[in-house]
């Protein structure tokens, strides 16, 4: 009876077991572009809700998804667009490009879709931001220009210095610890005018992501964050053109086909023109400050597998004082980029890279000019396998060959009395391996995890200081200051010898769990390292700090970050809350003796010293996503503190070994901002900000010698600016066109800092020539802005 039963259930095994084995499973693939421009579209959902499941197109467009045999419905949304939906028998593997239509005469923007719940609740991704385009383009800037660095600051965890400050900061981190990426080529400045605009051109950005957490494993190189840009590949169906005139600046991009439907272009430029206006003053005719820049891609379809695409950006910035002072500094970049689909299954993207950031300063009255800068050449292959509809595999290699000129003087003119002379030059070389996977563990657990393997080798040719014992700087305990050490001598370093060499692992890991439909828990880790350091010892980067590459004095930061959140929507998804916390520690920051010159320096080692750093804090984002009137409110409750203990028992280290503020630190950061659609013609734009005063150091008192005031300063940045704040509202106006007329125009009204807020961009302390009492003198760069723009498209 024992055997009869067992032999029953045997067969009934192999029967379930055979059925099962018998539902065939194919491959669903292809990309996802706009119809009217065949533009790819990045992050496109599409779902399969029989099953319950669904994908994201990647960075190109592209998609892949296997499932059961059998006849399903998808649906396929994405932001701005019509939802589109189409029945399919899939029996083999099947290759379907989809095409969305936008939804410019919908009132009422469907933001929200069913797929929504697969990214921001099922995914493993956390510490993540994506901003669309169209969303940026809504909100007030300053002076009229829509700026996409500015439109950051509005998320929870990232802040800057200040109006007028470049860059910006991330979780607490410094301004150059942020991988700024541009169709995949390095931005190392990413301002124009001191930090006034960014280098982006909105008419020429397709998408924006910025991770200040859980970052893959295929970035790396920096220790904060990766904020990844990619731009427009161009109409490959009609020609366009679409452009704006501001206050201070205007731009133009045109738009269309090479061959039609196979090959397109892109070219947009921009230029500021406010210094003309200099010229009208006799005083200021020979003073100018301006800005242009070039923005350029190819993109050419060899056959349904193969794409090329070229893209390239050049900007610079020139300022001038009666032509005895020019200033010229910016980026340049180039990519060639090959798409090659190997299977249904298996996308791969070659990518050779190159990217150049100059500085130059011609000195007319002194007689000399001044060259510095740092290019990159990177050679990366990734790839991405669609294994199976529940588990995707990254990976890929890269290889970047630094070159640094820290600093070329030259003669200007045959009278100069100034002599050349070079800095000392140097070159590093940066590889790197990485493995990623993307998987689903059951339908509420998710994960994400990877590896990245880099080594950095600083190479010759180049003369490299030798100090006793190895210590580059000295601690006078008498004076209780820090001192440069004389070198006993040097070591010189053939071309490519290997100078100082780093290897590191990089783990990175992200687990989701759904609760239910409409929330989730989420956690992540990752390590990051950063082999390249910019030498300032300002709150924000200057044109004139210098790249330096890590060496046998210089140590690359290592940064681990550790960060769980809370996730729900609401309201059947038109409402959604991101709650975050986190924690990161970076080993090997820098920071500099009291005195420190950092300009021209040829033995950058005598004035650093190694710390660390550490920030935590709690993020909150909450989201209107659906109606005429959206937007978002966030808040960051943060702390970024830094410490340099002496090396030995006898120093003092900075701030006595003490942890100190960091000049990151903005204790509250509070971000409103909405968008209202009153009808087709007008939509309305407001933007409220609120941080915490920036950390500084003050005088705590003076002393007397020979007839000079001289301050005494107290702790490390135990002080702080006021806090920031400013209301920003901005009018949009779309007359009603002639729908015979390709002619598309809008007007835009804006008015910067409402209520006239004096933000202080720093506070000076001065004895008053008059009275001779001291005062403390507050500069500001904006009162109330207002500000009209025009823009147009055919």
């Amino acid at each position: 009876m024992i055997l009869k039963k067992a032999y029953i259930h045997a067969i009934i095994a192999l029967l379930f077991f055979g059925s099962a084995f018998s539902q065939q499973k194919f491959t669903l693939s292809g990309t996802v572009s706009d119809s009217k421009s065949n533009e790819t579209l990045i992050g496109v959902n599409i779902l399969i809700p029989d099953l319950k499941t669904g994908i994201t197109t990647n960075e190109y467009g592209f998609y892949s998804i296997t499932i059961p045999e059998g006849s399903y419905k998808i649906q396929v949304s994405y932001v701005g667009y019509q939802t589109l939906e189409k029945n399919i028998n899939l029996d083999k593997n099947t290759k379907i490009n989809f095409n969305l239509s936008g939804n410019e005469e919908q009132l009422q923007e469907v933001l929200i879709t069913d797929t929504r719940k697969a990214t921001n609740i099922r995914k493993a991704e956390m510490s993540l931001n994506k901003l669309s385009i169209a969303t940026i383009k809504k909100m007030p800037v300053v002076l009229g220009e829509v700026d996409v660095l500015k439109s950051l600051l509005l998320l929870p965890g990232v802040t800057n210095a200040g109006e007028g400050a470049s860059g910006f900061n991330v979780r607490g981190g410094g301004a150059d610890q942020n991988l700024i990426l541009l169709d995949e080529a390095t931005i190392f400045n990413s301002s124009h005018v001191f930090g006034f605009f960014s280098v982006f051109n909105p008419d020429a950005i397709k998408d924006l992501k910025l991770y200040k957490g859980g970052i893959p494993a295929r970035f790396g190189g920096r220790a904060s964050s990766v904020l990844d840009i990619y731009q427009k590949d161009g109409n490959s169906n009609n020609f366009h053109v679409n452009g704006g005139i501001g206050l201070i600046s205007s731009r133009i991009l045109a738009e269309g086909p090479i061959v039609k439907n196979k090959g397109s272009f892109l070219i947009g430029g921009r230029s500021s023109y406010a210094h003309l206006f200099l010229k009208l003053s006799e005083k200021q005719k020979d003073n100018a400050a301006y800005f242009y820049d070039l923005n350029a891609k190819f993109s050419y379809k060899l056959n349904p597998n193969n794409n090329l695409y070229l893209s390239g950006y050049f900007g610079r910035d020139v300022f001038s004082l009666a032509k005895s002072f020019t200033n010229i500094y910016g980026n340049s970049t180039l990519n060639l980029r090959w798409n090659h689909l190997f299977s249904d299954k298996l996308f791969s993207n070659l990518s050779l890279i190159y990217s150049d950031y100059y500085y130059g300063l011609d000195l007319d009255f002194v007689g000399f000019k001044w060259d510095s800068g740092i290019k990159n050449y990177n050679i990366k292959y990734d790839f991405k396998n669609y294994i199976t509809d529940h588990f995707k595999l990254n990976f890929g290699v890269n290889a970047i060959y630094y070159d640094f000129n820290p600093g070329t003087i030259k003669p200007s003119d045959a009278n100069s009395g100034i002599n050349f002379g070079q800095l000392e030059k140097k070159k590093a070389f940066e590889p790197a391996i990485y493995i990623d996977a993307e998987q689903e563990i059951s339908k509420k657990i998710a994960l994400t995890y990877g590896l990245r393997y880099s080594l950095f080798y600083r190479l010759g040719q180049s003369n490299v200081n030798v100090y006793e014992n190895n210590n580059p700087i000295t601690f006078n305990p008498e004076l209780q200051l820090y001192e440069k050490a004389t070198p006993i001598g040097t070591t010189f370093f053939g071309k490519n010898k290997t100078i100082a060499n780093f290897n590191n692992l990089e783990p990175r890991a992200a687990l989701a769990y759904q609760i239910n439909e409409k929330q989730s828990v989420k956690a992540s880790y990752n390590r990051m390292v950063q082999y390249l350091q910019l030498i300032s010892n300002t709150s924000s980067p200057t044109p004139l700090d210098v790249w330096t590459p890590s060496d046998n004095f210089i140590k690359p930061q290592i940064a681990d970050q550790v960060a769980l959140g809370y996730f729900r929507n609401f309201n059947n998804d038109a409402y959604s809350l991101e709650v975050e916390t986190y924690y990161k520690k970076v080993k090997n920051r820098l920071d500099y003796i009291d005195g420190a010159n950092l300009i021209a320096n040829n033995a950058i080692e005598q004035v650093i010293l190694n710390g660390q750093l550490r920030s935590y804090g709690l993020e909150l984002m909450f989201r209107k996503n659906e109606g005429r009137f959206n937007g978002w409110v966030s808040y960051t409750l943060s702390k970024s503190e830094q410490q340099t203990p002496g090396r030995t028992a006898i120093e003092t280290g900075i701030n006595n070994g003490n942890w100190y503020n960091s000049v990151y630190d903005k204790l509250h950061n509070v971000a409103v901002t909405s968008s209202y659609n009153l009808n087709k013609k007008w939509s309305f734009g407001a933007n409220f900000a609120l941080q915490t005063g920036q950390p500084v150091t003050y005088p705590n008192g003076q002393y007397q010698y020979q007839d000079i005031i001289i301050p005494s300063y107290g702790l490390r940045n135990e002080n702080r600016l006021p806090a920031y704040h400013h209301l920003d509202i901005s009018a949009t106006l779309s007359p009603h066109k002639n729908e015979k007329r390709n002619w598309k125009a809008e007007w835009v009204f804006s008015i910067y800092n409402l209520y006239n807020r004096r933000n202080a961009a720093s506070i000076n302390f001065r004895q008053n020539a008059d009275t001779g009492n001291n005062e403390a003198v507050r500069t500001s760069i904006f009162g109330i802005v207002p500000a009209v723009s025009y823009n147009f498209k055919f």
